[in-house]
């Protein structure tokens, strides 16, 4: 009686251990694509792309020598910031630079999605304005500047969108952009940075994948506390340590690292960086003109980005 007891016992234990096992869920997987749904379109040309101006040309651009209305300051992020309105009734999303310069993402996100968007990625209207003129309750005063963002009309945010969940996993475009992302070392890639827009083209409207905010950039990818813009740490930081099973290793030590682990293949990277490859150093220089870096900066960035495309476009498959 004893030993059947026990038995008995160990059966609804094991099948007790069995019910709880959950079955692991893969790092990605695809959903379904919402009409006129884009990632990325092929940008023709690259050596035709402005890289000072972006994609929005000129003709959005924040005037340097206006007066902004205050709206309300900014409420999330580590960096300062504040909602204004121009004399067009225009809003923007200004992310300033904050007191001794101690963090510079303003600068890198307008660089970043130059370049993003120079190769076929979507980007919203970013600007870099070093200082702007603002009044609000306490009358007219000059602000540290940063990164303006335009609320344009044509434009509409709908929602943000997964890394681990979206509708273009496993083609070459989304597994292009998470290269993109380990060139740059980008280590917020968080879901609320990304976002979906409703892009209106007469009476055509288009819903564009992008990532917005990428100011988390351009140092190391250090778990807790990682560099940005910074050529010091961005130089020193190793790209790729190499192939397994056909696919990249690199050396990204962030929280996010489990969007890339096991998950890129030879081909994307090699993919990403030729399209890289292509700007030229007018164009790369253009791009950091654009987020307010000065030259001697921009070059050492330009020389590491290099660097990390030739390692890209050497990469072998593996065993």
């Amino acid at each position: 009686m004893g030993r059947v007891s026990t038995v008995a016992v160990a059966v609804v234990v094991a099948l007790g251990v069995t019910a709880c096992v959950r079955v692991k869920r893969p790092a990605v997987r695809p959903t379904a694509a919402p009409a006129g749904a884009t990632l990325w379109v092929d940008p023709g040309n690259l050596q035709n792309r402005d890289l000072l101006n972006g994609p929005w040309g000129t003709g959005r651009a924040p005037e340097a020598e206006a007066t902004y209305t205050f709206v309300e300051r900014k409420h999330t992020g580590v960096n300062p910031g504040m909602t204004v309105v121009d004399s067009q009734g225009q809003e923007w999303s200004v992310k300033q630079i904050p007191p001794g310069a101690l963090d510079l993402e303003a600068k890198v996100e307008v660089t970043l999605s130059r370049v993003l968007s120079a190769i076929g990625y979507h980007q919203a209207p970013v600007y870099y304005l070093p200082k702007f003129t603002v009044k609000d309750d306490w009358g007219t005063h000059t602000e540290v500047g940063g990164r303006f963002r335009l609320k344009d009309k044509s434009l509409k945010e709908v929602g943000d969108w997964s890394w681990a969940e979206n509708p273009f996993i496993g083609n070459r475009a989304f597994k292009g952009l998470l290269a993109l992302m380990m060139v740059f070392n980008s280590t917020d890639l968080k879901n609320n940075n990304n976002s979906i827009y409703e892009h209106r083209v007469g009476d055509r409207v288009e819903r564009w994948y992008a990532v917005r905010d990428l100011g988390s950039a351009l140092g190391d990818t250090n778990r807790l506390g990682p560099y940005k813009s910074d050529p010091d740490a961005f130089e020193q930081a190793p790209f790729i340590i190499g192939v397994t099973n056909n696919r990249v290793q690199f050396a990204y030590a962030g929280y996010y690292e489990r969007y890339v682990r096991d998950q890129i293949a030879p081909a994307d990277v090699v993919w990403a960086t030729r399209l890289l490859g292509q700007l030229t150093d007018k164009q790369w220089h253009d791009a950091f003109q654009a987020g307010g870096y000065d030259e001697e900066t921009a070059n050492r960035f330009i020389q590491t980005l290099h660097r990390k495309i030739r390692e890209g476009q050497a990469i072998q498959r593996g065993n």
